[in-house]
Order: C-alpha cells, then sequence, then structure tokens
C-alpha cells in the first residue's frame, strides 16, 4: 500500500543524506519533496502542512545541525512525527463495563462491517473472550444471512434476527440473550447506506442509546482515501466514535487515510485488515507503520506473526535435531508449513529491515506455487525417503515426480537446495549454534 510513498520518502532522504550540514535552504528543499509525497498518497492537505512544519522546526534545532549525520537525523525525526501523526501508540478496545460488553460497529454499505465483525470474533475469541455476533441491518437480508454464515464457520453464536425486526429491539433483545448465553462481549453489526443520511444516523444514535456500546467502531475502506477521512468525521460528529478500523489495507490504496484519521477526527485507528481471511485483522501500531513507510521493517509484527504459528514443543524438538544434524526433508516440509502460516512470502520479507528498500526485492516474483510444488513433492516419497534422502535413486526420482504432477528436474532441485541446507546448518554448528529467540521458528 505504501510502495509510492515510501519510494518518495527514500529518494528526497537521499538527497538530505549527501549534505555534510542542514541548512534553513536544504531542509527545505527536502521537506518540500517530503510534502509533495504526503499529498500523493492522499494525505489531507491540512496534515500535511502541519506534520512539515512540525519536522522542520525539530530538523532547524541544535540536536541536528551539530548532528555527525544531520540527514540521519531528520529521517529520524521523520520517522517519530509521522508516528504521532498515527496517533503515537497502540489504541486498545474499550471493553469495560458489566457482562455482556458492547461493540457497535458503524459505518458505510460496502466498507466491509459484517465481515469485520467475523474478524474481531475471532481476534476476541483469542484472547479468551467469548463474542456473541448480532446482525442489525435489517435492511439486506443478505448482511443477516452472512453474519449467520460466518457464525457457522467459527462456531460463534449469532443472534437470531429478521427483516421484520425493529434494530433497536434487536440490540436490546441481544444483550439479554447474549447474558443467557454465557457470552461476555456483543457485537453489533448496524446497518449501512451507500451514502451518510440523517435517517441512517438517526437510527445509530437510537441503537448507541439503547444499548450502551463500550466502544463504537467506524470501519472505514482504506482504498477510499480522502473519504475515509470524512465519513469518520461524520460519524464522529453524530455517536462520537472510540475509534477506526481500516479495511483493505492490503490494496493498491495510498495510504493517505491511515496517515489522516487521527489528526483530522481526534479518533485512533484501532485495527487494520489486512486480507479476506477471517484472521486477516491487526490491531495498530502507529510506530510499527512508520517504521515500515521508511523501510526500516516490522520486526515485531513478523515474531507475533511467528508466536501465533508455531508449536513451542516441536520448536524445541526440531532444534534438537538441528544441533545434531538431524533435519529431515519432513521437518522442511512441516517448518515451510509454518512459514505459509503467517502470510505470504512478499509481505514477511517486507517485515525485515531494509528488505524494501532493495531493487532485487522490488523487482522479485515470489511465486507461492513454489511452495505448494515443493510440499507435493515432499509428500509424494516414502516416510522412508524423507527421512534418508540419500536412497532417492533416478527410479524413485521419476517415481515421486510421476506422484506430485512435477518434473524430474524439479525433484533434483529440491534435493540439491536440500542438501545444500545441511552443509550449511553442518557448517554453523561447528561454530557452536546459536539458541532461535522465544517464538521464532528456526527455519
Amino acid at each position: 500500500m505504501f510502495e509510492r510513498l515510501s519510494d518518495k520518502l527514500d529518494a528526497a532522504f537521499k538527497k538530505l543524506k549527501g549534505r555534510g550540514k542542514l541548512t534553513d535552504k536544504n531542509i527545505d528543499e527536502g521537506l518540500k519533496e517530503i510534502r509533495m509525497a504526503l499529498l500523493e498518497a492522499d494525505v489531507h492537505y491540512r496534515v500535511a502542512k502541519r506534520f512539515i512544519a512540525d519536522v522542520k522546526k525539530r530538523a532547524l534545532g541544535q540536536e541536528v545541525l551539530t548532528s555527525l549525520t544531520p540527514g540521519q537525523q531528520v529521517i529520524k525525526i521523520v520517522n517519530e512525527e509521522l508516528t504521532e501523526l498515527m496517533g503515537s501508540h497502540q489504541q486498545e478496545l474499550n471493553l469495560s463495563g458489566p457482562s455482556p460488553v458492547s461493540l457497535m460497529l458503524v459505518g458505510l454499505q460496502g466498507s466491509g462491517k459484517t465481515t469485520t465483525a467475523g474478524k474481531l470474533a475471532v481476534f476476541l475469541r483469542n484472547k479468551g473472550r467469548k463474542p456473541y455476533l448480532v446482525p442489525a441491518d435489517v435492511y439486506r437480508p443478505a448482511a443477516i444471512d452472512q453474519l449467520k454464515k460466518l457464525g457457522d464457520q467459527l462456531n460463534v453464536p449469532v443472534f437470531s434476527a429478521s427483516t421484520d425486526m425493529d434494530p433497536v429491539q434487536i440490540g436490546r433483545d441481544a444483550k439479554a440473550a447474549a447474558h443467557q448465553s454465557g457470552c461476555d462481549t456483543l457485537l453489533l453489526d448496524t446497518a449501512g447506506r451507500l451514502h451518510i443520511d440523517q435517517d441512517l444516523m438517526d437510527e445509530l444514535v437510537r441503537i448507541n442509546e439503547a444499548v450502551k456500546p463500550a466502544d463504537i467502531l467506524l470501519v472505514a475502506d482504506a482504498m477510499t482515501g480522502q473519504d475515509a477521512v470524512n465519513i469518520a468525521q461524520s460519524f464522529n460528529e453524530a455517536l462520537d466514535i472510540g475509534g477506526v478500523i481500516l479495511t483493505k489495507m492490503d490494496g493498491d490504496a495510498r495510504g493517505g487515510a491511515a496517515l489522516s484519521i487521527k489528526e483530522i477526527t481526534g479518533k485512533p485507528i484501532k485495527f487494520i485488515g489486512v486480507g479476506e481471511k477471517l484472521n486477516a485483522l491487526e490491531p495498530f501500531h502507529p510506530d510499527r507503520l512508520a517504521s515500515s513507510i521508511l523501510g526500516m521493517g516490522d520486526v515485531l509484527t513478523l515474531i507475533e506473526k511467528a508466536q501465533d504459528v508455531v508449536d513451542e514443543k516441536k520448536a524445541a524438538e526440531l532444534e534438537k535435531k538441528l544441533r545434531k544434524n538431524q533435519f529431515t526433508l519432513e521437518d522442511f516440509r512441516d517448518q515451510m508449513r509454518q512459514v505459509r502460516k503467517m502470510g505470504s512470502l512478499g509481505d514477511i520479507m517486507k517485515m525485515i529491515p531494509g528488505m524494501g528498500k532493495l531493487k532485487q526485492m522490488k523487482n522479485m516474483d515470489l511465486d507461492e506455487t513454489e511452495l505448494v510444488r515443493i510440499e507435493a513433492i515432499i509428500n509424494s516419497m516414502t516416510p522412508l525417503e524423507r527421512r534418508r534422502h540419500g536412497i532417492i535413486n533416478g527410479s524413485r526420482r521419476r517415481r515421486i515426480a510421476k506422484g506430485s504432477g512435477t518434473r524430474v528436474q524439479d525433484v533434483n532441485r529440491l534435493l540439491k537446495d536440500y542438501t545444500q541446507l545441511l552443509k550449511m546448518l553442518k557448517k554453523i554448528n561447528k561454530g557452536g549454534m546459536p539458541g532461535f529467540p522465544q517464538g521464532m521458528p528456526p527455519f
């Protein structure tokens, strides 16, 4: 999403890095390019103006002018100001109050409210809570059916609503039903419109007064750019929202909404939708996004993703195997599966500091189907062949290729890559193999 902005900022920083000393003139030149980059990314003009003023004020201070690396110091300032612009730190859901706590999702039609309700249910359940889904959009029968299907898919209870019911009464009755079901968190999926209108706002105000949610979350489509900011303003004026969930952050949007919403509305982004899967909802960390935009990676998110998919007991067993040079093709396959659970290879690589700036990375087409092909080849082997790859002769290779729907050359390439990996691990072990960080997959 932020690739174009990252490239533009990187070009501006390179000019500043080449300066032995920063002056009023060359700072203005650099900041002019940064301002243009922000505006092209669809950042609100008032936000861009204030941001540049804040950076310039700090950049002209003695902390920069006396620095040995003034250009690097400006990058540090931009990073800190970007973080501050987006809210400084992660803002959690408000789950205070008597059980069941109510969370109200609002937004325009097509913003992804219903799917986000399902994603939020997954997130809350992973945190040990018991969510209860409530379809309060009585104007679109498909919305009620969609939420019921999501509930069945996730094994999360859903309030039995119908199109002839009053949305306000649905909210009241659902709260009582959630309490009887032993659920502690009500997720209210309200109606949307194609455009903001008074009828919609009046209904939401009535639901708000009846249910008294602990948090009101606006679900906004990041692809709409500045419209998302304007929508956030309108909903905030009517309902005093608690925060925003930006959907489609994995798309081709320029990212201006993410950089503008907090500054314009005063309300934080609490979550971002990063994919279609029901686990593709992440808490929003301003500092991590700022680092990612500036090409510094996002190691903390990478570690968290790894911790979610790694079985610590299996990781400990694998580390022992690695130390004893007993890493089999079966282990190779299992580790590859864990990496795939963390997301696409492209997204994972971008989280590693510096990778986003490499030309090779930008032009590299990380073919996810290659991983599927490798797994098919390993699955086509017998258990003995996976444990003792040395017995795989020509006839076995032909059989494995036929069984996996690949070519003998593909089998040969996999075995060659695997043996090179074993040699590398052997060298590491000779020098004393360091322990792996807790939660990180040892491959």
